[in-house]
């Protein structure tokens, strides 16, 4: 099953059509696609009973973020080792955890405003929780998760590590710095969900080009770490870290320009093209 903001409103797939969520369930469900996370099980059940699977034919315009306003938004980093190695950091012991602030979440076709000429890209594994989830253990945190999607973890490096101190949250954070979807992807779709190839171009030029199984730490590892300390809410979004291939690393450094596209796929999902402009 798909799930879909468009226009604002709650939509699935039933044999390649979209389907309004609210309308078709004769008001069971409203409209708002939030709140479908806090019935989320009800709502997956629902969207079997009518057939809804697969993705359909959509104006990429008429989608916003599958996960439009989440209450929480947590971002790892350094999760795969060739990426971790790009820096002086090393491979982490242990995740490597910061915090997104929810207004940078945005959907398809975004149009991102690059604040500073040291912003960089980083194509993402997105996970959304399903259901209140504390205390975890690995092997069930998969039940916990109500689908996948891609994302981008826009960067301003300057920002990000100005001070003694790095300053990750507000340096990933700006605006629009959190591109997600074409839509949500419930984890039945896929074939085997810890192992999708994922990859980004600018313009056509391929930065990045890897594969989730070569995570340092896989999804059930990143909810049962998290868990233990947080309580997940319905609605919580989880970047999941970036492979090699950021621009800070490269020699010389290259970083995101005025009139680029950055195009960000991932395997059972699909794909965004996010066009880049100037700040104003």
């Amino acid at each position: 099953m798909r799930i879909s903001n468009v226009d604002g409103r709650l939509t699935t797939f039933v044999d390649g059509k979209p389907v309004d969520v609210a309308e078709a369930s004769g008001g069971r469900f409203g409209p708002d696609p939030q709140d479908g996370f806090e019935r989320w099980e009800q709502l997956v059940d629902w969207g079997r009973s009518i057939g809804a699977r697969g993705a359909g034919a959509v104006d990429a315009d008429r989608l916003d973020a599958p996960v439009p306003r989440p209450r929480q938004v947590f971002g790892i980093g350094l999760n795969y080792v060739a990426h971790a190695m790009e820096g002086p950091w090393g491979v982490p012991d242990v995740p490597a955890v910061f915090t997104k602030y929810p207004t940078c979440i945005v959907g398809a076709k975004h149009i991102v405003q690059i604040p500073a000429p040291t912003t960089d890209w980083e194509v993402e594994l997105v996970v959304a929780i399903g259901r209140r989830a504390h205390g975890v253990v690995a092997a069930d945190a998969w039940s916990y998760v109500a689908g996948l999607t891609i994302g981008q973890d826009i960067s301003e490096r300057t920002l990000q590590r100005a001070g003694n101190v790095p300053q990750f949250g507000l340096g990933k954070s700006y605006p629009g710095f959190g591109p997600t979807g074409p839509w949500l992807v419930t984890v039945d779709e896929f074939t085997n969900p810890d192992d999708l190839s994922l990859s980004c171009a600018l313009n056509g030029e391929t930065m990045q080009d890897w594969n989730t199984d070569d995570m340092i730490f896989d999804v059930p590892a990143l909810i049962e770490f998290l868990s233990a300390s947080k309580t997940l809410l319905p609605g919580t979004v989880i970047l999941t870290g970036t492979p090699h291939g950021v621009g800070f690393a490269r020699k010389p450094p290259r970083y995101l320009k005025a009139g680029e596209e950055v195009v960000v796929k991932l395997e059972g999902v699909g794909e965004l093209r996010n066009p880049v402009i100037a700040e104003a």
